[in-house]
């Protein structure tokens, strides 16, 4: 067999730094480290899924929100279209002591009038003109006073007499 050199001054120090066989690893330091990366990740894992779970509680808390400024703002915007709407502007304008304005007077751009203004006239509450949405008024008819009870609105379906006329005829077989 063949026996290794013996090493002698420097050599021998720097060889005796190193073991001599082959040994085998510790393996506590391994295993230690390897328990250590498998806590670690599962508590990092605990940790982000707690900051998940926070973050849509918070999601559904503001779209819950958002949900009920939607409602509210619909609300709004509904009493914003009824407080515009035609009749309403005209009873607040009576209310405020606003009347209807009278015919108007144009310039023309050479400086000529086109047009006899007038006053507006001041008419009582029972007298104004009822306000009536486009499709009710045709073009051909303009609505110059209140009409009277008997007589039905353009588009209306005549109103029922409270006096009984002449009775029809019965018919056989009833």
């Amino acid at each position: 067999m063949k026996r290794k050199p013996e090493l002698k001054g420097r050599a021998a120090r720097f060889a005796r730094l190193f073991p001599a066989g082959p040994r085998q690893a510790a393996r506590t330091p391994f295993v230690l480290l390897v328990v250590l990366l498998l806590g670690g990740g599962l508590i990092g894992l605990l940790v982000m899924n707690s900051a998940l779970s926070e973050g849509s509680f918070k999601m559904d808390d503001l779209q819950r929100d958002t949900k009920s400024l939607t409602d509210e703002e619909q609300a709004l915007q509904r009493d914003i279209d009824a407080y515009s709407a035609p009749d309403a502007l005209q009873r607040r304008a009576r209310e405020l002591g606003m009347v209807p304005g009278g015919d108007p007077a144009f310039l023309n751009p050479d400086g000529t009038v086109k047009g006899v203004p007038s006053p507006a006239a001041w008419l009582p509450v029972q007298d104004a003109p009822v306000v009536r949405p486009p499709e009710a008024v045709s073009l051909d008819q303009t609505i110059v006073s209140p009409p009277s009870p008997a007589a039905p609105m353009p588009g209306e379906p005549p109103a029922q007499s409270p006096a009984p006329t002449a009775a029809a005829p019965e018919t056989p077989g009833r």
